[in-house]
């Protein structure tokens, strides 16, 4: 199986900006930490826990996670997903630079995005039907982390996620989507699929619709 990767921006590129004063040195993220966005839709949680079972718990990468949550409830799925990885799983704090080998889970109702390597959260400013938060983070993480932003893409309806893997690719970084027949609704991963976002990362590649 071969893997690719977008094309790395050159030329007039500018360099990378200082931490963000919020980003202190006791607060600041890893130097070239690559970090994994992942969405997710319906049939999410079955898919979360697959992955996590299967990803290594020092791979050096921090994990942000944007499922489609509901926005009047409280979610438990920090504590469904702890029992699936030996990694720290917690719900995503403001201004808070993420770590290697931790999960961060956005909470509900709430907008997230990434600058300079620390999370960024605010309340959603469209209605519900109307917001598509995975494409956000991840054009988000594509501007913020360029080659070393991974976006994922696993089950769930519609197509939230397809524009955010073009930001990612076209940035530099990588991209996965789950195979299509292993999702519980596979909306999303084929919506990825047919818009040509599907390069693999080794660490899934059961999950991973195949690149010849």
């Amino acid at each position: 199986m071969t893997t690719s990767k977008g094309k790395k921006k050159t030329g007039s590129q500018s360099p990378a900006s200082p931490l963000s004063p919020v980003a202190s040195a006791e607060n600041a993220p890893d130097a070239a930490l690559p970090i994994v966005g992942i969405g997710a839709s319906a049939g999410g949680l079955e898919a979360f826990e697959q992955f996590f079972r299967a990803c290594p718990a020092d791979s050096g990468m921090a994990f942000v996670l944007v499922p489609h949550l509901d926005p009047g409830h409280e979610s438990l799925l920090t504590e469904i997903l702890q029992r699936a990885t030996a990694m720290p799983v917690v719900e995503a704090l403001d201004q808070v630079a993420v770590a290697a080998n931790h999960v961060y889970i956005i909470p509900p109702n709430r907008e997230m995005a990434i600058l300079n390597g620390v999370l960024q959260l605010s309340l959603p400013e469209q209605a519900r039907g109307l917001r598509k938060p995975i494409n956000a983070f991840l054009r988000s993480l594509a501007e913020d982390q360029a080659e070393d932003a991974i976006g994922v893409i696993l089950s769930g309806t519609a197509t939230d996620g397809t524009l955010g893997l073009r930001a990612i690719l076209g940035a530099g970084g990588v991209c996965m989507v789950q195979e299509p027949s292993t999702a519980k609704y596979d909306g999303m991963p084929q919506s990825a699929i047919a818009a040509g976002y599907r390069i693999p990362l080794r660490c899934l590649e059961r999950f991973l619709f195949p690149v010849p």
